[in-house]
């Protein structure tokens, strides 16, 4: 007996509900593929930065002396002492502490004003369709491309008392010294280190400067010099106020470049800076290298530190501030 059997009705799937596992999948890739790509490099900063970070929190409460370089996890805990001594500004270590650091102060506040002044004036000036235009903003970042050792060794000769190119120019060509200037040593060894620094730094503000005045519509310039300002009013009420937010960063990272400068410094002077040119990261360096006494050293670098979140946390806060101030 033949029969016909009777099928289960097929179940068909919509054709949209089997797409959707596969595009929350490809979703999901899209999503963690450029957080996996960036994991190297997260791991990498991790173990560059952050650790010794930790490691030198750690080494600033203890007695880390000569005695337990070689092994400084048994070195005595000192608490808050190191940061006591170097706070105390009666004493020798605070003292020398404090005069650094209002060096370095008055240091990062002319490098900073002079780098940000010459290259935006340069950048303005280039803003202009010449003749040998590209060659010289080529020219202009030649101190910013070269490497730090190579232009300050350089300077280094030319600062020479004997034959260095300056006292040469200064005393020999234009007569404006009595005698041959001492540039490494004494007083003058603050305005050597701020002339290489500015030196090196303005063409990093002239590069962002002049990235930010691409942005401003010619349009603008245009119709103030049909409205008869000149030249001056347009630098200070077009150029100005439209670089603003470039501006805010560009100090900032001016700022903490200078402050934290090291290479500049030690290869310009070598281990001891003179007592004018002390930054404050030659001196953290003499205090843990040089006096082998890494506790007190660790916690100048800590102390360092809070200064330098304290104040980039107050200038993002004013700057912000200052924005809503000025949308509104």
């Amino acid at each position: 007996m033949t029969s016909t059997a009777l099928k289960e009705p097929v179940r068909r799937t919509p054709p949209g509900a089997a797409r959707e596992p596969r595009r929350r999948t490809g979703r999901i890739r899209r999503v963690g593929l450029p957080y996996l790509l960036l994991l190297p490099a997260l791991l990498l900063e991790l173990l560059v930065h952050l650790v010794p970070m930790v490691i030198g929190i750690v080494m600033s409460f203890k007695e880390l002396t000569q005695f337990y370089i070689r092994d400084w996890g048994s070195a005595p805990w000192s608490g808050l002492g190191n940061y006591e001594v170097s706070v105390d500004f009666d004493a020798p270590v605070g003292e020398a502490l404090l005069h650094s650091f209002l060096t370095t102060v008055g240091f990062t506040l002319l490098s900073v004003g002079l780098c940000w002044l010459v290259g935006t004036a340069a950048a303005i000036f280039m803003q202009d369709t010449f003749r040998g235009r590209g060659l010289l903003r080529a020219l202009f970042l030649v101190p910013y491309a070269l490497p730090v050792y190579a232009a300050v060794i350089t300077w280094v000769f030319m600062f020479q008392h004997d034959n260095g190119l300056v006292n040469h120019v200064l005393h020999d060509q234009l007569h404006l010294t009595d005698e041959p200037s001492f540039w490494l040593i004494g007083d003058n060894s603050f305005y050597a280190l701020l002339a290489v620094s500015v030196w090196k730094g303005w063409p990093f503000a002239f590069l962002i400067v002049m990235a930010g005045l691409q942005n401003i519509p010619k349009e603008l310039y245009e119709a103030a010099a049909l409205d008869g300002a000149g030249v001056w009013q347009q630098i200070r009420r077009i150029t100005l106020p439209s670089l603003r937010p470039v501006n805010q960063v560009l100090v900032l990272v001016l700022f903490l470049w200078t402050f934290n400068d090291f290479n500049t410094p030690y290869v310009l002077f070598g281990k001891s800076a003179p007592e004018a040119a002390d930054l404050i990261s030659v001196h953290i360096y003499q205090a843990s290298f040089v006096t082998w006494n890494f506790g007190t050293g660790s916690a100048m670098s800590v102390l360092l530190l809070l200064f330098l979140l304290a104040v980039t946390g107050a200038y993002l806060l004013f700057t912000s501030r200052g924005r809503r101030t000025a949308d509104g």
